[in-house]
């Protein structure tokens, strides 16, 4: 419980025909770790002259070409599919989302599988394909309209057939848009370009800018194009177009609005397309996802002319379940090596092995690093300290009323569908858990709400509240308890390193790192009980001289440098102060939120009765989500740097069993 699960090595040997079978079991069964040998093989000379690697399977390559036509196709369908708009259905997905329908597919072996992906994505094709040419076209011509509207409008002032303005094969047309700055710039340079050019302006509809048609004669027109580039000019391209303006502009208005039409029209048919196919084709997706990892996996094994071997890692709790899996896909035609771990050379995966309440925390632990495999399991510590930590750092128990709550939406909506969303809720109700209790006994409610606004008098504490500790009267009991909770906390760090440090049989680093400090601990308080109370004596005396052993330790075991983690030290056990600035900071914040609301109601004539409420309402939200986010970082600070630096090695591997992932598909029989 407090090591990770014990792990057993397997070798097995079966012939090759029941390599597929064997291989598929194991998939399904997710029992095991299959370890990549063929490497050894390759340079280790007494493997190789009885095995050599095995290659991936032949229909690796086309497995992985269907899986990429099939994603395609799903996120090309998911895009289509029907979506409800608005606020609502967004709150209601988060709150309840619909549950994940499973497919029920047959356990088909790689050829079928490649013909009835092909099938089905051939039948999806030949619905989708004509439909997406369509809109192509529609979009395509949908873009020249666009161009055709701005050019028409532009030019509608000028009142002339735009067909007249295409080049001929003496006098070239530009039109354009320029600003008013560069018109005159230009009109004044004119005489310096040619004199075989005619220029018509009008003002344009964008302020600041002119619309210029320029006619020249073609010898010119590379060199007025080029002066008027400089200039930032804006070209009109009219090529095809013909007919004056407000034809134009009438006759494309008309297409692009037939062309929305027909555009709708076409995605509500892959809408259709979409509800019928996309709960299928994802499955597919999902089945040549699990299918390719079978292939590719017989690359890691090695094999003679009629046998294959492979090696892998197996929790001890499942060591029967994975034997009896092998020996009835191969029906009884494989040997079976089980070894302990070689805890000195091999690299040992490592599956955290802890009981259900502390399995959400699990994740806490890889995100800094799997334990070594012979180290101690921080997890269930974890679980128990993290949400304490967490409602000490929030102490407000409104605030924790609102994280369970949401905790427990997350846990019953998103949670459905994804274990880490339901890890994540069923963590946040613990922390709310917390904050609530602590709030109650420290006398902190949304601030002073209900001393301020229902009892009248601010004076008042909450009849939960326990008067020593009382947040807004005696701050300093609370920093002494945060104190005394960090000094728990990190002795039972060292307490942890150096048990795991004997463990290994370094005990001097036992001595070094942790057990020094326990005499130092020890030194100072029979230090402080002589001068409390007895004034001095021999308590006293003997505090002073387990102190100096403890300098002296430090001195033998880390060298003269030691005496400078003595401040290191110290500086951990203050870590724990932010305990209390954080505890006092939201409820201070949400004290100050309840005043400003005061202020406004009383304040202001008649708008404060209104704004009174969007103050409180909107700053106790925001101080919710500060201090929540707050409270969450601490707390895993206070793990990650005091409590782990005390005895976590990690740098383990994360056991991965080699599983078929069903998130979208049951399978069931032929």
């Amino acid at each position: 419980m407090f090591k990770p699960a014990r792990m057993k090595k397997l070798r097995i040997i079966t012939l090759d025909k029941y390599a597929d079978s064997a291989v598929s079991s194991l998939h399904e069964a997710g029992l095991v770790q299959i370890e990549d040998i063929s490497e050894r093989i390759q340079q280790d000379a007494e493997w190789r002259q009885i095995l050599k690697p095995s290659s991936t399977s032949p229909f690796t390559g086309k497995i992985s070409s269907l899986l990429m036509k099939t994603s395609g196709t799903v996120d090309f369908l998911k895009s289509m599919s029907r979506k409800e708009k608005g606020i609502l259905p967004l709150v209601k997905g988060f709150i309840s989302p619909p549950p994940i329908k499973k497919v029920e597919v047959e356990a088909l072996d790689t050829q079928e599988l490649i013909q009835k992906a092909e099938k089905i994505l051939g039948e999806v094709e030949s619905k989708t394909k004509p439909l997406e040419e369509k809109i192509n076209q529609l979009d395509s011509r949908k873009t020249e309209l666009e161009n055709a509207l701005r050019v028409a409008r532009n030019l509608s002032n000028f009142n002339v057939d735009l067909g007249l303005l295409e080049e001929s094969d003496y006098v070239s047309v530009i039109a354009g848009k320029l600003s008013l700055e560069s018109y005159d710039k230009f009109m004044g340079n004119l005489k310096d370009l040619t004199d075989e050019i005619v220029v018509f302006d009008q003002d344009s509809e964008s302020k600041g800018f002119k619309i210029l048609v320029v006619v020249t004669v073609n010898k010119h027109a590379e060199e007025v194009l080029s002066q008027l580039r400089k200039m930032e000019f804006e070209r009109f391209e009219f090529l095809g177009l013909s007919g004056k303006p407000d034809e134009l502009i009438g006759k494309s208005q008309s297409e692009l609005e037939s062309i929305a039409r027909e555009k709708e029209s076409i995605l509500n048919q892959l809408a259709d397309i979409s509800a019928e196919w996309f709960e299928e084709l994802r499955a597919l997706k999902e089945e040549l996802e699990i299918e390719k990892q079978r292939n590719e996996v017989f690359s890691s094994f090695g094999e003679t002319e009629k046998t294959v071997l492979f090696e892998g890692w197996v929790p001890e709790k499942k060591l029967k379940n994975a034997l009896l899996t092998i020996d009835t896909s191969t029906e009884g035609h494989s040997i079976v090596d089980v070894t302990d771990p070689d805890v000195e050379k091999d690299e040992i995966p490592v599956q955290l092995d802890n009981p259900k309440f502390a399995k959400p925390y699990e994740m806490f632990v890889h995100m800094y690093s799997p334990p070594n495999y012979r180290e101690v399991d921080p997890t269930i510590l974890m679980a128990i300290v993290f949400p304490f930590f967490f409602g000490f750092c929030l102490t407000e128990a409104g605030y924790g009323i609102a994280d369970a709550l949401i905790g427990y939406i997350i846990f019953r909506g998103l949670g459905r569908n994804s274990k880490t969303m339901a890890n994540m809720g069923l963590i946040m109700i613990a922390c709310g858990v917390w904050a609530v209790i602590l709030g109650l006994v420290t006398n902190s409610f949304i601030g002073d709400f209900f001393p301020r606004f229902i009892w009248g008098d601010t004076a008042m504490a909450l009849p939960t509240t326990i008067p020593s500790i009382n947040s807004f009267a005696h701050p300093e009991n609370i920093l002494i308890i945060a104190i005394l909770v960090g000094v728990i906390h990190l002795n039972l760090g060292l307490a942890i390193g150096a048990y795991n440090n004997i463990v290994r049989g370094d005990m001097k680093e036992a001595l070094g790192a942790q057990i020094v400090w326990f005499i130092l601990e020890a030194g100072v308080v029979l230090l402080a009980l002589g001068y409390l109370l007895l004034g001095g004596g021999i308590l006293m005396y003997a505090g002073i001289g387990v102190l100096v052993l403890s300098l002296i330790m430090l001195v033998y075991f880390n060298g003269m440098f030691g005496i400078m983690d003595v401040s290191g030290f110290l500086g951990n056990v203050l870590s724990y102060a932010r305990l209390l600035a954080l505890c006092l900071s939201t409820g201070g914040i949400a004290m100050t939120v309840n005043i400003l609301t005061g202020i406004c109601a009383e304040m202001i004539p008649l708008i404060g009765i209104i704004i009174a409420p969007i103050v409180f309402v909107g700053g106790q939200i925001a101080n919710l989500a500060f201090q929540t986010l707050g409270a969450f970082i601490n707390a895993l600070r206070l793990h990650y740097v005091e409590f782990f630096a005390q005895f976590y090695i990690g740098g383990s591997q994360k056991f991965k069993a080699f599983r078929a992932k069903r998130k979208f598909t049951n399978i069931g029989g032929k």
